[in-house]
C-alpha cells in the first residue's frame, strides 16, 4: 500500500498521511492535554488499517470521532456542543457514525448511547484497538461500547499516523496512565494505572521519525519522571552503554540519556513531570545534552502546603521551592512552567497568598492557571464541598494571571540581545513574510524568512519580546543544523 501526502484542506500548511488504497474517510478531532492528540495519531493509524484516510473536512466524513477530555467541566462543555454540531450533519449524510473516544468517553460510558442517544460508538483510552470490531457492531445495528481499562496496553505495537503535521515536531508516548491519586484529578480513574513503554519500541519509533526528516521530540506521559521499565533493558541492537543493556530496568534518567545520545540532532522535550517523582539524575542528563531543550513543565497546583496536602499532592511547598532551587542551580538558563489552581475546597485568602508568593519566588516563564472545577467521581468531589464562591475563584484567578503576566514579561526581557538557537517550525501568524519557531526554553520566536525553511536549525539575534514571543533576525545556521 502507497502512502502520499495530501494537503490541509483548511489552507494551512499541516498536512495529512493518505493511503491511496482507502476509500472511507475519518474526521477526527481532539481536546484537551497532549496525549489525547498522541492517542489521535494513534486511532488513525489503527483505522487507516480498517480502511479509513483521515479527512478535514467533516461533510465528507463516514466516520467522526472527537478525543475528549474530562478535565474541566468547559472541556466537556465544549465536546457536548461539538456533538451537536456533528449530529446536524449526520442528518444530511445518515450513513455517517459518530463516536466519543477518551477521558470523557470512560467516565460518561452509556449516557451517551442509551440516556441521549447522541453517539453510534463510546470508546475508553486503552480500547482503540477494538475499533474495528466496534464500527462492525455498529454497522449490524447495535450501539458500541468498549471502556475496559487496562494494566498493560501501551500501543507500542502501533506506528501513529501523524495527523496535522508540520513534519518537523511529533510526540512520542512513553507512558499511560496515572497511580498520583490528587483529589481534584480524574485521570487515574479514566486513564487507569500507571504503565510504562518498552524502550526498543520508543527508540524505534524515534528512529522512523528521524529517517523521515523530524527534528523534535516530545516524549509524553502524564508523570513521565516515573517512568520504569522492567524487562532485561534494551536490546543489544542499540549501541548505548553496555550498563543499559544488562540493566534489569530503565528508569526515566537513563531513557533520556539514551535518546539525547543516539539523535544528537534532534532535540528532544518531555511532558509532564511531577516534582516528586523528578530526581536530579534526570535534571543532570538535561545540563549534560544539548540536544535537550532547557525548560521543564513542574505543575504545582498551589503555593499553600495546607491546599497541597487537600489535593492530595506528595510534595510541600517547601520541598517544591528547594527542588527549583537545585534546578536553577544547575541549570541557570532553564526556564520552568507551572499547572495552577486557584479556589480549591477551603482555600483561604493566606493560601492564595502563599501561592502569589511562590510565583514570586521560582520566577515561572508562563503558565496554566485556572479557577477549580469540581469533577464527578473525584475525591474532592465526594469528599469536600466546592465552597469558595464563583466571584472569589475569579478573583484569585485574575491576580494569579496578572502575576504571571508581569513575570512572563521580565523572563522573556532577558533574551533581548542574546542569540538563540530556532527551530523553525511553521509562518508566524502575524506575517506571512516571517517565520515561527521556539527556543530551547520553548519561547516563541519570530523572524525574517529570508532563505530558510521549515525544519532548520537557525541562530536568532532577539532584537524585542513581547511577554510571549521574541522578535529577531537570522544570522545564521546553527550547529543542529545537519549539512
Amino acid at each position: 500500500m502507497e502512502k502520499v501526502i495530501d494537503e490541509n484542506k483548511q489552507g494551512t500548511s499541516l498536512q495529512l498521511e493518505q493511503n491511496r488504497d482507502n476509500t472511507k474517510k475519518l474526521f477526527i478531532e481532539s481536546y484537551g492535554c497532549q496525549m489525547n492528540f498522541s492517542d489521535s495519531e494513534i486511532v488513525a493509524s489503527i483505522l487507516s488499517d480498517a480502511g479509513y484516510n483521515t479527512t478535514n473536512n467533516l461533510e465528507e466524513a463516514d466516520l467522526v470521532l472527537v478525543n475528549t477530555c474530562s478535565i474541566r467541566d468547559k472541556a466537556e462543555q465544549t465536546v457536548r456542543k461539538r456533538l451537536d454540531q456533528y449530529n446536524r450533519v449526520k442528518k444530511k449524510n445518515p450513513g455517517m457514525k459518530v463516536g466519543v473516544l477518551g477521558c470523557m468517553a470512560e467516565r460518561l460510558k452509556s449516557k451517551f448511547l442509551e440516556e441521549e442517544k447522541i453517539v453510534d460508538m463510546v470508546v475508553g483510552p486503552d480500547a482503540y484497538k477494538d475499533l474495528p470490531n466496534l464500527l462492525k457492531e455498529v454497522d449490524e445495528g447495535r450501539d458500541a461500547i468498549n471502556v475496559i481499562l487496562s494494566k498493560d496496553e501501551t500501543y507500542g505495537d502501533i506506528a501513529p499516523v501523524r495527523l496535522q503535521s508540520n513534519g518537523v515536531t511529533a510526540f512520542v508516548s512513553i507512558t499511560r496512565g496515572c497511580d498520583n491519586m490528587c483529589t481534584f484529578c480524574v485521570v487515574p480513574f479514566t486513564r487507569g494505572r500507571e504503565r510504562s513503554r518498552e524502550p526498543h519500541s520508543i527508540i524505534s519509533e524515534i528512529q522512523d521519525l528521524y529517517e523521515r526528516g523530524f527534528k523534535e521530540i516530545t516524549l509524553l506521559g502524564q508523570n513521565v519522571d516515573s517512568y520504569l521499565w522492567y524487562g532485561g533493558g534494551l536490546k543489544k541492537d542499540y549501541d548505548k552503554a553496555s550498563e543499559i543493556q544488562k540493566a534489569t530496568a530503565v528508569d526515566f534518567a537513563q531513557l533520556l540519556d539514551l535518546c539525547a545520545t543516539k539523535f544528537p540532532k534532534m532535540r528532544f522535550r518531555f511532558s509532564t513531570s511531577n516534582p516528586q517523582d523528578m530526581h536530579m539524575e534526570v535534571i543532570e542528563v538535561i545540563a549534560n545534552h544539548d540536544n535537550i531543550c532547557k525548560y521543564i513543565h513542574l505543575p504545582v497546583q498551589s503555593g499553600s502546603t495546607r491546599i497541597l496536602q487537600e489535593m492530595n499532592r506528595q510534595h510541600t511547598r517547601e520541598e517544591y521551592i528547594e527542588l527549583v532551587d537545585k534546578i536553577y542551580a544547575l541549570i541557570p538558563d532553564i526556564s520552568l512552567s507551572q499547572d495552577m489552581i486557584t479556589g480549591f475546597p477551603t482555600e483561604t485568602e493566606e493560601d492564595h497568598q502563599d501561592t502569589l508568593s511562590l510565583m514570586e519566588h521560582v520566577r515561572y516563564d508562563f503558565g496554566f492557571m485556572f479557577a477549580y472545577s469540581e469533577r464527578p467521581g473525584t475525591l474532592a468531589a465526594r469528599k469536600l464541598e466546592d465552597d469558595i464562591p464563583e466571584e472569589v475563584k475569579k478573583r484569585r484567578l485574575s491576580e494569579i494571571i496578572a502575576v504571571q503576566g508581569k513575570i512572563s514579561l521580565e523572563r522573556t526581557k532577558r533574551f533581548v540581545g542574546q542569540t538563540v538557537e530556532v527551530l523553525i517550525e511553521k509562518t508566524s501568524k502575524r506575517s506571512d513574510l516571517e517565520w515561527s519557531g521556539r527556543n530551547s526554553q520553548n519561547t516563541t520566536v519570530v523572524f525574517p524568512k529570508e532563505n530558510y525553511k521549515v525544519g532548520d536549525f537557525v541562530e536568532v539575534y532577539v532584537e524585542d519580546c513581547t511577554s510571549a514571543t521574541l522578535i529577531g533576525k537570522a544570522v545564521g545556521y546553527s550547529p543542529m543544523q545537519e549539512d
